[in-house]
């Protein structure tokens, strides 16, 4: 068990920098919209009070791809003096002919789009991806993005941005939330430990959190002995089969009971009563740990870990803890490890996490959808990365 306190970050050494101009590319800017919680602490500050503390870097330009009835961009925009672009390529370039911004955040969540028969919400980020990559590529020039929650819907666009940015040569940033909240206790796996089973429990879609739960144990897991070696196999388990495959194994049974400890959300009774549809992400990692990730709404409505290590009797494990209403505290966790990229030049994490998560969760969802049968993953077997050996989660929260 380790204790990080997250206030320290290189950004104080360059305050006598200029801050970052920054262009915004939403899908939806609502209230309670990812656009919101994110954007928002920009215009008016962590706590979105128009009060200080704000982030360094400054929105300069704004793209809406969707205008709905509740909007809030073009409200914000006037208030703040942020222009709205017609296009992503004119926020980019602020209307001119060449980049003239130092990071991009790309925000697509929310909106109305369509799903597969997946129930994956085709969510067009890959394609907005492409549209801010296309300016670097004219420009010669690339910045660094951070790109929210999932990469893509699809791994094959997951990993085709991830390439992209390889290529292009600018740091990447992505993914939840949920993984730099604050946690309690302030856990985390230890360094170069050897992990033998990682169990996660939230609640919700299958799609729109199961993105969550993933990444929540793949920032555990990724901190093992050797870094990540790569998922060989992925299995969805729902219903009866899920409960069997808690019984049937007693590392999962252990670390299920152990995350839910930390609920400060469970509902009183037994869970076969309470869930309607627990569901179950097996993921099978190349050098033999498993992992499991659980959705059990009707249970709890937040999110928990646990993880064994090989030798120690104790697990380790922890609440994720979300803050349920404004200003959403886990989002200015998030901020401030963007604005360490915007700020360094450098990503806080590897975006091959969320590459990877994004990757589990499609085949999942895939393997649901082929009847739950287990589904190799040559393609994930071969991601392969070495996260740095330090905590990125906020160690205090919203009442300290």
């Amino acid at each position: 068990m380790t204790r990080r306190t997250f206030a320290s970050t290189p950004i104080a050494a360059l305050a006598q920098t200029a801050p970052k101009r920054i262009a915004a590319i939403i899908t939806e800017y609502r209230p309670l919209s990812h656009a919101d919680v994110i954007i928002g602490k920009y215009l008016e500050g962590f706590r979105q009070d128009g009060k200080p503390p704000y982030p360094r870097s400054k929105i300069v330009s704004m793209f809406t791809e969707q205008v709905p009835k509740a909007d809030m961009s073009r409200e914000m925009a006037r208030k703040h003096n942020v222009p709205i672009h017609r296009t992503a390529a004119d926020a980019l370039t602020l209307g001119g002919d060449k980049l003239a911004v130092d990071g991009v955040l790309l925000i697509g969540e929310h909106g109305n789009y369509p799903m597969n028969d997946k129930e994956q919400t085709l969510y067009p980020r890959f394609e907005m991806f492409l549209k801010i990559t296309d300016v670097f590529r004219q420009s010669g020039r690339a910045v660094p993005v951070f790109n929210d929650k999932h990469l893509s819907w699809s791994w094959r666009q997951s990993r085709r941005m991830v390439e992209i940015s390889r290529e292009l040569k600018f740091p990447m940033l992505a993914g939840s939330s949920v993984p730099v909240a604050w946690r309690v206790p302030a856990a985390d796996t230890p360094f170069g430990a050897r992990l033998t089973s990682a169990v996660a429990v939230s609640y919700s879609g299958l799609d729109i959190y199961g993105f969550h739960v993933l990444e929540a144990l793949q920032a555990m897991t990724e901190r093992r002995r050797g870094g990540e070696t790569g998922v060989r196999a992925v299995q969805c388990l729902q219903r009866e089969a899920c409960w069997e495959f808690i019984e049937r194994n007693p590392a999962v049974k252990r670390g299920f009971e152990q995350a839910l400890s930390h609920s400060r959300t469970r509902t009183a009774g037994q869970p076969r009563d309470l869930v309607k549809d627990p569901t179950v992400f097996v993921v099978d990692y190349v050098d033999g740990l498993r992992g499991a990730a659980f959705l059990m709404t009707g249970m709890v409505s937040d999110f928990t870990v646990a993880v064994k290590l090989d030798g120690r009797a104790e697990l380790v494990s922890t609440l994720m803890n979300l803050q349920d209403g404004r200003p959403h505290h886990h989002f200015a966790c998030l901020v401030r490890n963007i604005e360490v990229m915007f700020e360094t030049g450098k990503a806080p994490y590897p975006v091959e996490r969320t590459m990877l998560t994004s990757g589990i969760l499609d085949f999942a969802l895939e393997s649901r959808f082929q009847g739950y049968k287990r589904l190799e993953t040559p393609e994930l077997a071969k991601v392969r990365y070495q996260t740095p050996d330090a905590s990125h989660y906020s160690a205090t929260g919203w009442d300290g």
